[in-house]
């Protein structure tokens, strides 16, 4: 089983509807993938480096476990924000 993060861009070019968001979720959640996740909030930086750049550009992420990973891809590309024209970022998160 490999575990997936996925990062939302904030970059739609039109905003899904209420039902689309609905309609992927319980997709996802039938697919046994879904993990969890949320919107990003505020952002502070924190550390010496005050000069990193915000992540403003990233809207939310969400979790995914995977064992087959085509089985992720094709449920991706459902996703509400590539549906509207939007970036999403698959990463895979390495066993620790």
């Amino acid at each position: 089983m490999s575990h997936y993060l996925l990062l939302i861009h904030g970059n739609a070019k039109t905003e899904p509807s209420p039902e689309e968001w609905e309609s992927f979720f319980q997709a996802a959640q039938e697919s046994g993938l879904f993990r969890g996740g949320s919107e990003i909030g505020t952002r502070e930086i924190l550390g010496e480096n005050r000069d990193a750049t915000l992540s403003d550009h990233l809207a939310g992420y969400m979790r995914f476990d995977a064992g087959d990973k085509q089985q992720l891809l094709d449920l991706l590309q459902t996703h509400p924000h590539v549906v509207h024209g939007g970036t999403i970022e698959l990463c895979h998160l390495p066993e620790s």
